[in-house]
């Protein structure tokens, strides 16, 4: 994702007078710029890194949506609002299969060992950013056995 069209997409919900919609992305907005100012690329926001804290922004908002309590549906509605826009965001994560192929064909010598910690070791940063870690953390259980 590229902080323009982050931007862009802010300026026309503000010129949609679409307040919620607004927030959720100055907010990402926001996050972004902070994160790209604590790695020193200020002036230079590089994708990677829009898309680490698009994808700790969804974490959040869907932390919020499953603890809030259930008695309190104006807040639900808004978390969920709110982690719905964030998605839109997301980069698309890869699904089990596709997780598990990549696994089974390049870290096979790996996975021969049958040293789980190894493995993860070896297998996550390839999926940095486009797979979830409890899955890859499943499927590498799964092939240990």
């Amino acid at each position: 994702m590229k902080f323009e069209v982050l931007q862009k997409d802010m300026i026309a919900a503000m010129k949609a007078h679409d307040k919620p919609r607004k927030d959720a992305i100055a907010t990402l907005v926001a996050d972004v710029k902070k994160a790209a100012i604590d790695a020193g690329a200020r002036d230079d926001i590089t994708e990677e890194l829009v898309d680490k804290v698009i994808l700790k922004s969804q974490k959040t908002a869907k932390e919020q949506l499953d603890s809030c309590p259930a008695d309190r549906q104006d807040l639900m509605e808004g978390y969920k609002f709110t982690y719905d826009v964030i998605s839109e965001y997301a980069p698309k994560m890869m699904s089990e299969d596709e997780v598990r192929k990549i696994i089974e064909e390049k870290f096979s010598d790996v996975i021969a060992t049958g040293n789980k910690g190894m493995i993860m070791k070896t297998v996550m940063p390839e999926f940095k950013g486009k797979a979830d870690g409890k899955m890859i953390n499943k499927l590498v259980s799964e092939l240990c056995k």
